[in-house]
């Protein structure tokens, strides 16, 4: 830590109720070939030529292969749902005329890097002629989700305790087992990929508000960063939102699985919040038992073996979250996303993506299949 103490605050500018907001990028695969089209730009004039209503929640993203699919402030899971179903009708109307389809998943499992265009724009630039090699790979997929907190207070807690969860979240989520043409043997090889980027990965556990600030003004000190949102945490604070932002989750193919994630991420952040109100010390775990976790959910997903306490107590993650499910039930009730977390356990049932995509792959023997499933479900 700096040791300056002169170091400018940084305002979290507090929700009064914890709403929600959601970030779901996508990816434009070509009809024909089922690889990734650089079509960001053709879609982009179309939208403002067209005039679209929703034209404010559509989003370019790094690369042209990409448009992100966002909320406005939403009360609940299923109100954001709503929002983003909205906004997906139109742009699958565009997608139309363009020939091209929408693909919801961490990582696609055969184009190449090389191929990929940049969206113009000196912020993009900078960060691919920073991170060279590692930067060009990022063909990654992911969703966030934001979450209100009432108190600056609260907030590095609430981010220490989410990440006894982080495991149930990757390994739910996980669908990206394939890069460049072949099996990675990860669930989620998008959460190694990106981790490789010098400000993303795991976030530090600070305990105190001013240690963030002080962090904050060595990374603009040393030219690390230039804005807070160049932190890319999988897990971050958003001050001038006044939220915590969760960036854990894969790519995620359709709204169904999406609202269930976004429902116990909901859930996951009013309960720590209730908790602190009630004068409780949430629980923690040593920066190295998360990093662990991390790596076996994004190596094994749903079968993997997480660690659930400081005395390394260990358990299968969905026998784990059968019972947070359980505990959880609740806190849905007053958020009003009953029926979204219970189905959580639905993918369990079904298979995560990551396992729908080996399915595939094992049954038709080829990757352009595995595409094909992926944009079918989307909806």
């Amino acid at each position: 830590m700096s040791g300056s103490s002169s170091f400018a605050p940084i305002e979290f500018r507090a929700s009064a109720e914890p709403t929600l907001g959601v970030e779901w990028e996508l990816a434009l695969v070509d009809r024909a070939s089922r690889d990734l089209r650089n079509a960001a730009d053709p879609l982009f004039t179309l939208i403002a030529d067209r005039g679209l209503s929703r034209a404010e929640r559509i989003h370019r993203e790094l690369l042209r292969n990409t448009v992100e699919l966002v909320t406005g402030i939403c009360r609940t899971t299923g109100e954001a749902m709503d929002d983003l179903g909205a906004t997906l009708a139109q742009v699958r109307e565009l997608t139309e005329e363009l020939d091209i389809d929408l693909y919801g998943a961490g990582t696609h499992p055969f184009a190449e890097w090389s191929g990929q265009q940049l969206t113009a724009g000196s912020r993009y630039a900078e960060l691919i002629e920073r991170t060279q090699w590692w930067g060009r790979q990022m063909l990654i997929w992911g969703v966030h989700v934001h979450v209100g907190i009432d108190h600056q207070d609260k907030v590095l807690p609430i981010l220490s305790g989410l990440l006894n969860y982080y495991p149930h979240l990757l390994a739910l989520s996980a669908s990206s087992p394939m890069w460049a043409g072949q099996e990675t043997g990860y669930a989620s090889n998008r959460a190694m990929m990106f981790q490789q980027l010098p400000t993303a990965g795991l976030p530090f556990q600070f305990q105190q508000w001013s240690e963030f600030e002080a962090f904050v003004h060595d990374q603009k000190t040393t030219g690390i960063i230039d804005h807070l949102n160049e932190i890319r945490w999988d897990v971050r604070p958003s001050p001038h939102l006044g939220t915590i932002e969760v960036r854990i989750c894969d790519g995620v193919s359709n709204r169904r699985e999406l609202a269930a994630l976004v429902a116990l991420t909901h859930c996951l952040v009013v309960d720590l919040s209730r908790r602190l109100d009630a004068g409780e010390t949430l629980p923690q775990l040593a920066p190295w038992l998360v990093q662990e976790n991390k790596w076996r959910a994004a190596r094994y997903g749903l079968e993997a073996i997480v660690i659930q306490n400081t005395a390394c107590d260990e358990r299968l993650v969905t026998d784990d979250l059968a019972d947070l499910l359980v505990r959880l039930e609740p806190v849905a009730a007053d958020l009003e996303c009953s029926d979204e977390l219970a189905s959580v356990a639905e993918i369990i049932a079904a298979g995560a993506s990551y396992q729908r995509q080996h399915a595939v792959h094992e049954r038709a023997g080829n990757l352009r299949a595995v595409v094909d499933a992926v944009v079918g479900e989307l909806q």
